[in-house]
């Protein structure tokens, strides 16, 4: 960053293209997360689902993504998120984060960021917080 950031300043912006069903296998595979719900479309809707859906931890990484191509990695002293809603297969999403709050912890001049991944339709999939040393 070469100027601080002031409160209200959107400093984390990513748009993602729609999530591919192979996406979906692809993490399966990484992850080890093998749950039918992500990838079986008969499975999906025997349990009430349309689709199969994103895993809750790709969406999160999506959101670690946009962060860390915003600030390095090294600055970043917290990251959390809480799942809000079901992401479908398809959905383009969009990773933002907007400093709420300037603060200092242990005599470093740091920010709180809100993040929040939406789709394509504007809901909210994720809400976080990250805590960022400037």
């Amino acid at each position: 960053m070469s100027s601080a950031p002031a409160v209200g300043d959107r400093i984390v912006h990513k748009e993602f293209p729609p999530i591919p069903r192979h996406r979906l296998a692809l993490y399966c595979g990484a992850s080890g997360d093998h749950n039918p719900i992500h990838v079986d479309i008969d499975f999906a809707k025997a349990a009430g689902f349309p689709d199969a859906f994103a895993h809750g931890m790709l969406v999160m990484g999506y959101l670690g993504q946009a962060l860390t191509d915003a600030v390095a990695p090294s600055r970043i002293r917290s990251f959390s998120t809480r799942f809000a809603a079901i992401t479908q297969l398809g959905a383009a999403l969009t990773c933002e984060g907007t400093v709420t709050e300037l603060i200092e912890q242990g005599g470093e001049k740091r920010a709180k960021l809100a993040l929040t991944t939406k789709d394509e339709n504007g809901e909210i999939k994720l809400a976080g917080e990250a805590i960022i040393a400037l």
